[in-house]
């Protein structure tokens, strides 16, 4: 199944309906990182809140992403010990990550225009929003296709024949 998503609908769809079903992996690969909220059931909370509770149930996550992530994010960041001392939470940080994609179990995944921000894929107003596009698939060849490749980023594969190493703030590499 290929499902379009626009705008609004990308939030309902990924980030209410299926990001907090996940129950083994949830891989989110963003350009842009900025404090987002969401309304989980548990009150208008950040994506954090989401992620911790289910690191906390076994679900691994990994963030890549391609700058540091804004203010008030490392500030909530700092308020989920779950995340920074898991072994189940990964993030790394590539400067030439300019796709916008969330695989969740292995069996879906989004692909799409939105960043991991409010104005993306967060709890914003219809008329505050960025117009966003996307497609939630499970063909399951594609899912392990983008598994592959988003798999090849985080390990560091394409570091050693990138041409822009020297504005890397930390290889992956090297880690």
């Amino acid at each position: 199944m290929h499902q379009l998503l626009l705008n609004r609908d990308i939030f309902d769809e990924v980030m209410l309906q299926r990001l907090p079903e996940a129950r083994r992996f949830v891989w989110i690969v963003t350009a842009d990182i900025k404090d987002l909220h969401l309304d989980t059931g548990y009150g208008f909370e950040p994506l954090l809140a989401l992620l911790s509770r289910l690191v906390e149930k076994g679900v691994g996550v990994r963030l890549i992403h391609a700058k540091e992530p804004g203010p008030r994010f490392r500030q909530h960041f700092d308020d989920y010990p779950e995340l920074f001392n898991s072994e189940i939470f990964e993030r790394i940080l590539c400067p030439r990550v300019h796709t916008k994609a969330i695989i969740i179990d292995g069996i879906g995944a989004f692909v799409g225009s939105a960043n991991l921000t409010g104005a993306g894929l967060g709890a914003k107003h219809k008329d505050k929003r960025n117009f966003e596009a996307g497609f939630w698939f499970d063909d399951q060849k594609q899912v392990a296709e983008l598994m592959a490749w988003v798999d090849s980023l985080y390990l560091g594969e394409q570091c050693g024949n990138c041409r822009r190493r020297q504005y890397c703030p930390d290889p992956i590499d090297e880690i």
